[in-house]
Formats: C-alpha cells, structure tokens, sequence
C-alpha cells in the first residue's frame, strides 16, 4: 500500500473520504488539522497561539506544523502506508515534507487533488455541524445530510456544536489562502507524476470510487 496525500480546499470531504480509506485498507490517518485543533486546547503559549490562529482562518507557522508532522511519521503504524491530508499547505512545506520522506525511505504515493466550486465548499463549511458524543457529522445546508431534530444528534441523541472556524468570515480567509497557496503544489506533484485529479462535486460514494479505482487499479498492475 502506498501513501496518501489529499490536496484539497476547506470542506471538501478531505476527512470523510480518508475515513472510507482507512476502513478498506487499514491504514492511519493523519489530519494536520485535527492535531491542531488537539493541541489548541491544551493551556499553553503554543496552545493559545494555534487557538487564535485557526479562530481567525489563518494558517499556523511552517516550524511548528512540520515538527509535529515528522514525529507522527515516524511512528511504526506508518510503515506500511498512511494517509495525510491538511499538508503541504505551501511550496516550503511540500519540499520539506520531500526531505522528510527522504530520511523516513518513504514513497510520495498518491497526490489526490480533489476539484469542488467555492460556493459549493461555502454551503457545506457554514452548515456543518458536529455530535459532542459520537463525532457524527451533519449539514444543516444539506437536505439529505440534515439532522432530523435540530442540534441533536440523529445516531447518539448527542448535542450538535459548529466548530468556531465554521463561519464565513473564516471560510473565506482560508479558501483565499489556499487559491494563493496551492497553485506551486500542484505544480510540484504534478512534475513528480503523483498528481491525480478528482471530481469533488459527487457525492461522497461517487467521489470515493474516483480514489478507490485509482488505488485498486495500481494494485492490481
């Protein structure tokens, strides 16, 4: 198995169709953004300063994402392959992320760029609720994804929160970011030959089988 890596715009469905891999080919999962999100919590001048910066949309120093990223792959459920998804966030970072592969004997794997239309990312981002309990999530924006009581949760009975980066104001930052970011990484991984493009406007199936067929169909080779 190979590694993966998602490049992909806020809400694109980067975490959900990681999770669908994780389930098929058993392999960890490593979402910068939930290690983040982690370490925000914690009560420390590191803690507060990621806390503001997610808060505000903004993107966390190259120093202190790249560390955390190197010491989680170095870990020995990702010897045999792992997803990442939330990095590279830039040109540095994925050239970094080279050198870390370099030393760890790593593949790059599969690049999946997954292509989804801004007001598409805005709906799902501004509607996205999540369970305290089971970590279920929903979209209030969604007909079909909706909880049927509102702020409870359909599965535990749980309470449903948005997450305090959740809003336009900072969809907007991020997304703007990202077209600002990403244009050299896809670049990168492009002239690397790992780069396969996906169409996020399916649904989460649809999307799911893109990836699968591209990974089934190596495997098979």
């Amino acid at each position: 198995m190979k590694n993966i890596m998602f490049i992909a715009p806020p809400a694109a469905g980067k975490g959900t169709q990681a999770e669908l891999i994780v389930e098929k080919y058993h392999i960890p999962h490593i979402s910068t953004g939930d290690i983040l999100r982690d370490i925000s919590k914690e009560n420390s001048e590191v803690g507060h300063y990621v806390s503001e910066v997610l808060s505000n949309g903004g993107l966390v120093k190259d120093d202190i994402t790249d560390q955390l990223i190197e010491q989680r792959l170095r870990k020995e459920d990702c010897k045999n392959g792992y997803i990442i998804d939330g990095f590279p966030r830039n040109i540095d970072q994925a050239k970094i992320y080279d050198r870390i592969l370099y030393k760890l004997g790593y593949d790059i794997g599969y690049v999946f760029l997954i292509n989804i239309g801004e007001k598409e990312l805005e709906k799902r981002i501004t509607g996205r609720r999540i369970c305290e309990n089971c970590k279920a999530i929903y979209n209030i924006n969604s007909e079909s994804n909706s909880p049927k009581v509102n702020s409870t949760c359909d599965l535990c009975g749980g309470k449903l929160y948005q997450r305090k980066d959740d809003n336009l104001e900072a969809f907007q930052n991020r997304y703007q970011v990202y077209l600002e970011k990403i244009g050299p990484i896809i670049d990168h991984y492009r002239k690397k030959g790992v780069l396969y493009e996906i169409d996020g406007n399916h649904s989460i199936s649809g999307v799911f089988n893109q990836i699968d067929n591209i990974i089934s169909g190596d495997d098979k080779s």
